[in-house]
């Protein structure tokens, strides 16, 4: 784990956005497509603490970005190249355009200054969307991802990260994948080479600690 002024001097409001990574209804909701992952963001506390993280964002000045996964209603566009999409078309609850299920989900607040980008394609939340381009106007260097799901969007998100150029951020308790055993093996074995990972109240501190002034 990072020192408490390690991981202060990385989450500069002013260079630092927060993403959460596919928590909207349709997944981590009440009806969700996916009840197990959504049991899982729940009862691990993954989905309150990103709610906490997104509050203090918030009061603390850092940019949030919602990613949300969604399709159009006739298909267009969205992947079959592999099993997982083939899957998710077939589910019975479907993240379609303009419905409940692509709305980020309770408890989480979305500002009005929060931006929410949207994807027809693809398993990543950077790849190939909008949020690379709008670190870069922000004058983003850290990149703190929660969200779900740690088997497959998290670690597509922190891998596009750092091959940008951000440093990525994760905090091991407000991210959730299945089974229950396999987040902590996938930030262990894997996300913990290429990102600093913490846990939600290290970040929070990190957001709340007064950061050192410098002179020219």
């Amino acid at each position: 784990m990072p020192s408490y002024a390690e991981l202060s001097e990385l989450l500069d409001p002013a260079t630092t956005v927060l993403l959460t990574v596919e928590c909207q209804q349709g997944v981590v909701g009440a009806d969700s497509a996916l009840p197990e992952l959504a049991e899982e963001a729940r009862d691990s506390g993954a989905l309150a603490n990103v709610a906490r993280l997104v509050t203090a964002a918030h009061d603390s000045g850092v940019q949030v970005i919602h990613a949300i996964a969604e399709r159009r209603p006739d298909g267009r566009g969205a992947n079959r190249n592999a099993r997982l999409f083939r899957a998710a078309a077939r589910l019975p609850v479907q993240q379609l355009s303009g419905t409940e299920a692509v709305c980020v989900a309770a408890p989480i607040d979305v500002a009005e200054e929060d931006l929410v980008v949207r994807r027809l394609h693809g398993l990543s939340p950077i790849q190939g969307t909008d949020v690379d381009p709008l670190l870069r106007n922000l004058g983003c260097r850290t990149l703190v991802i929660t969200g779900v799901s740690a088997n497959v969007a998290v670690p597509n998100a922190v891998f596009d990260a750092v091959n940008r150029g951000y440093t990525a951020v994760v905090p091991s308790d407000a991210i959730a994948g299945v089974p229950s055993d396999y987040t902590p093996a996938m930030i262990r074995n894997t996300l913990a080479l290429v990102a600093t990972v913490a846990t939600t109240d290290e970040v929070l501190d990190g957001f709340r600690r007064p950061r050192r002034v410098r002179r020219a």
